[in-house]
């Protein structure tokens, strides 16, 4: 039966049904009919995943980010990065790349960073002579700082599945979110080397943006601070963020409406009603994994192969890239995460550090065809058909491929920050 099953999947998957009933309806005919448990464990299972009270931050701070856009934070973080950097040769990709960092400290979603972001930054980039593929994808790959820099849905939904500490997976994406954008903006500016270049803006000019951004750069000090000092849970101060953004949007900036509160709402409910589907039916896979001990029996298959901590996490970045080609990111952690756990359990890797590396490629996924959600995100939003973006992805994936390089080379970047707390 589980081979049918497993081909019924991959069948369902082609024919690109949505991904949380590939998941449904492949493990559940598995779990029913091979190993003959009742349904109601499947849903009790089910129920039990997606009420977690970890899980409650991320319609949150998915909220949150998205109020930040409506409110017009977003654009003024795209100014600030503009007078920071504009003067430097590749200066509006560098730009793109500090802005997307920005938004990514208080927005939960990397498909709506790239939204709020490039809606605003691209046209402009295309204007001053930057290619429409290049400025796509660029768009996409900046916009997986946000699976690093806290606070990140992966981050929080990795936690719910290892009972690691929230606290200690976001403080390790932030050493890593920084090199990330440090190797990004390197290529940038070497790629577009012979790019016109903005004026440089003085000091005055500056200090007027950053006043105009404070309110949306506090946010990730209330949300970062209020889990450090104690005072709050991730889930409270996910609430505290929100909140904070409605105030900006209608107290500070006066620019949020209530169209736009109900737009963001909306939104929130449709992103959220996506990841917490995928997470009810992707647990499924859990009840098989236990019942058949496949866990275990991979871990004997590494005793016997020999496999050190190198060559495990290789393999790691190899399983993640194939999978990244045809699923999205929340699938691809329920699907291996279970097994993976067992596995460095025994070679004595360090979650944390195993979280970066594992983090590192599954991004990469966002970006490697056919899926790559965030190539056809940013594609969509100047119009651009993504076959023709896809000729610039292979630099930014070699890009991607050396910063998870050096995340398993030099584990210390990604664990120093928790090793603290």
């Amino acid at each position: 039966m589980i081979a049918p099953a497993a081909f019924l999947a991959l069948a369902l998957l082609i024919l690109s049904v949505p991904i949380f009933l590939v998941f449904g309806i492949g493990s559940s005919l598995v779990a029913t009919m091979e190993l003959h448990q009742p349904f109601t464990t499947l849903l009790q299972v089910s129920f039990g995943a997606v009420t977690k009270h970890v899980l409650l931050s991320i319609p949150l701070f998915i909220f949150a980010g998205l109020v930040m856009l409506q409110a017009g934070v977003a654009r003024r973080l795209v100014h600030l990065s503009i007078t920071l950097v504009g003067h430097l040769p590749g200066g509006l990709g560098i730009a793109m790349v500090l802005a997307m960092g920005f938004f990514a400290a208080f927005c939960g979603s990397i498909l709506a960073a790239i939204t709020a972001v490039g809606s605003i930054l691209m046209p402009i980039m295309v204007e001053r002579g930057y290619t429409k593929r290049f400025v796509v994808v660029l768009a996409a790959t900046a916009g997986l700082l946000e699976a690093l820099i806290p606070p990140s849905n992966g981050a929080i939904i990795f936690s719910a599945l290892t009972n690691v500490p929230v606290s200690k997976t976001f403080a390790a994406g932030i050493l890593p979110g920084f090199v990330f954008m440090a190797l990004l903006i390197v290529y940038v500016m070497w790629a577009c080397r012979g790019m016109p270049r903005d004026p440089r803006s003085n000091w005055g000019q500056r200090g007027q943006a950053f006043i105009a951004a404070v309110p949306g750069l506090m946010t990730p000090l209330i949300i970062l601070g209020g889990i450090y000092s104690g005072l709050l849970t991730p889930s409270e101060s996910a609430s505290v963020a929100a909140a904070w953004a409605i105030v900006v949007g209608f107290l500070v900036h006066r620019e949020l409406t209530l169209r736009g509160l109900l737009a963001a709402l909306k939104a929130t409910a449709i992103m959220t009603t996506v990841i917490f589907s995928i997470i009810a039916m992707a647990t499924f896979l859990s009840v098989i994994l236990t019942f058949t001990r496949a866990p275990q029996s991979l871990v004997a298959f590494f005793i016997e192969f020999g496999a050190t901590p190198l060559t495990f996490l290789v393999m790691v970045g190899v399983i993640c890239l194939l999978l990244g080609t045809f699923l999205e990111v929340v699938p691809v952690i329920y699907l291996t995460i279970p097994v993976f756990i067992a596995i460095i359990d025994h070679l004595g890797i360090d979650i944390i550090h195993f979280y970066v590396v594992f983090s590192a490629f599954v991004g990469l996924g966002l970006l490697t065809p056919p899926v790559c959600v965030g190539v056809y995100t940013a594609a969509a939003v100047i119009d651009e058909a993504p076959d023709r973006a896809f000729r610039a992805v292979p630099a930014f994936v070699m890009v991607g491929l050396i910063y998870a390089a050096l995340m398993i080379a030099f584990p210390i970047i990604s664990t120093w920050l928790p090793s603290m707390l």
